[in-house]
């Protein structure tokens, strides 16, 4: 009987399989991890089980399943123990313990901390859990351990804080999502560059097996797999260019390989994030295609190069080497990609900031006798640029090649310089706070950033960006970066005392002129529009009661 046949005679059987499944699923889960058996076998053995589940005759059961029914091991080693609380819809929080060296089962539990359950084939590691290092941010790729608030032998629980984890903008606290004991910590405080699901702990559930993984370290299967490239779309119909051409049609080439890359959306992201061409890999994937692996020899190939063609430095020369931060690595990176992929321009413009200052006085003497914090010049201008992004919103826009984003909430990023590097963090709906409750934000989150102590949500969801040197260091004007996907950031100058021409002939007056540059992304913001919002910001520089209405 051929294998079609024998498929169509039980198709109707195998359709009410619901019931075994109802009935008895430690039956099942049983035979799906019996791999001695081929499949035809397992199927007559499956059908015959239903079938004497059905009616209630227990004796019509394989001999192979009666062997696994009773939940314990037998002497042939071809099972391994179930509990018998198990149910089928909840086998991935249960835990299957292998009771011979033949084989094992691993299921994963997902949690906020990446972990698998591993079962190891050797006798003498039991069953433990490898704790990945997570993805704590949208870019993140890998991370550093700040310093562990466990250590090996503790217990811990779920909702207690294992580590610290420094991810690409901050430092973020990593939880434990179940109970048991920390057997094994692989990498230590300050352990750096540990790529996204690499195991840095495990974890068992019973005290007595800490001392077992005083030597391990971590395998191929034990370690969390990191995301795989989203699988390849088929490839374009290209049969049309081979099939017979009427005299009425052209003929239609068949594209050469060289004509055409293939690669995997996420090789070509990573390639796109990196600057790297695609012409200069090559394929590893079926029938050539580029996939993520390639993009990262490439990468670690390029790095090896890097330091063989630096030239050699002086001996004579007394120098010291800085590691960079991770925070300093990416900022890095956006940046490059910023001035690479986007078309700067930049708009200058003067404002008199005499009347702002006197407004900022005024309030300053309120809020010390309400006992609140004084204003800044910086905070009027964050309010100032808010404000002036509702009256032109065209210049709160993101560029996404198919259409420009427009948002509705105006969020504002400051530049805020600490020792690890530069962080931004975002003032939320700016437009709609005072004054008071922005300039509070603002000095939080200065605060937090040079404690890095910034959460993902501080820094994240900004839609234009406020970078001021002129109140702190005194810059009297720069053209700063433009912080990716937004389409434009403010760069404040100082204040400076001027000369200027008075309302009559031979009359001069002295003024307060602050200097500011808005750069622009020019595939978003036309230089019209551009210069129409540094009217609007200008109009509320020099007129600041007007942001009071």
């Amino acid at each position: 009987m051929t294998y079609a046949t024998h498929v169509l005679r039980h198709s109707k059987k195998i359709g009410s399989s619901s019931n075994l499944i109802r009935r008895d699923s430690a039956v099942l889960v049983r035979w799906f991890s019996n791999g001695t058996r081929s499949s035809m076998e397992k199927g007559d053995d499956i059908l015959r089980c239903q079938s004497g589940l059905v009616s209630g005759e227990r004796h019509n059961i394989p001999k192979s399943f009666n062997r696994c029914y009773s939940g314990s091991a037998v002497s042939n080693n071809s099972c391994r123990t179930v509990s018998p609380r198990m149910s089928f819809g909840n086998a991935l929080r249960t835990t299957i313990a292998p009771c011979t060296s033949t084989g094992s089962v691993s299921f994963i539990r997902r949690s906020q901390a990446p972990s698998r359950r591993g079962f190891s084939t050797a006798s003498d590691l039991p069953p433990h859990q490898a704790i990945g290092m997570p993805s704590l941010s949208p870019t993140m790729t890998e991370g550093n351990i700040a310093r562990w608030l466990k250590k090996e032998g503790d217990k811990v629980s779920p909702g207690e804080v294992l580590c610290e984890v420094e991810t690409d903008k901050a430092t973020v606290e990593m939880e434990c999502m179940e109970e048991g004991y920390l057997a094994k910590i692989l990498h230590g405080d300050g352990a750096s560059s540990i790529k996204v699901g690499e195991v840095i702990a495990v974890t068992v559930e019973e005290e007595d097996d800490i001392a077992k993984f005083k030597d391990y370290q971590p395998s191929t299967s034990d370690a969390t797999p990191s995301p795989k490239a989203p699988a390849s779309p088929p490839p374009p119909k290209e049969e049309v260019a081979e099939k017979p051409v009427t005299p009425s049609q052209p003929k239609v080439s068949k594209p050469s390989a060289a004509d055409r890359i293939f690669a995997s959306p996420l090789a070509r992201k990573i390639a796109e994030d990196h600057n790297i061409p695609l012409t200069n890999i090559k394929g590893t994937g079926p029938e050539g295609r580029i996939v993520k692996a390639d993009i990262d020899d490439y990468l670690a190939s390029r790095g090896k190069e890097a330091p063989a063609a630096a030239p050699k430095a002086d001996t004579s020369l007394d120098y010291m080497d800085i590691p960079v931060a991770q925070i300093r690595k990416v900022t890095a990176s956006r940046l490059l990609l910023s001035k690479q992929t986007i078309p700067h321009y930049y708009l200058t413009v003067d404002t008199c900031v005499d009347k702002l200052i006197e407004l900022r006085s005024k309030l300053n003497s309120l809020q010390e006798a309400s006992g609140g914090k004084k204003l800044s010049v910086n905070d009027l201008v964050i309010k100032a640029a808010a404000l002036a992004l509702r009256k032109v919103p065209q210049c709160n826009s993101s560029w996404t090649n198919d259409y420009i984003r427009q948002y509705h909430n105006v969020n504002i990023n400051v530049a805020v310089q600490t020792d690890n590097g530069l962080y931004v963090p975002v003032v939320r709906d700016a437009d709609k706070k005072g004054l008071s409750t922005i300039s509070e934000e603002v000095k939080n989150l200065a605060q937090k950033a040079k404690e890095n102590s910034l959460k993902p949500q501080d820094y994240e969801g900004g839609t234009f960006t406020v970078s001021n040197l002129g109140g702190p260091f005194g810059i009297k004007q720069f053209c700063a970066i433009i912080n990716p996907p937004q389409s434009a950031i403010l760069a404040v100058g100082s204040a400076e005392k001027r000369v200027l021409p008075g309302s009559s002939e031979g009359q001069y007056k002295f003024a307060s002129m602050m200097s500011v540059t808005l750069s622009c992304d020019h595939r978003v913001i036309d230089g019209a529009i551009g210069a129409e919002w540094l009217k609007a910001f200008k109009g509320y520089i020099e007129n600041p009661e007007s942001m009071l209405l």
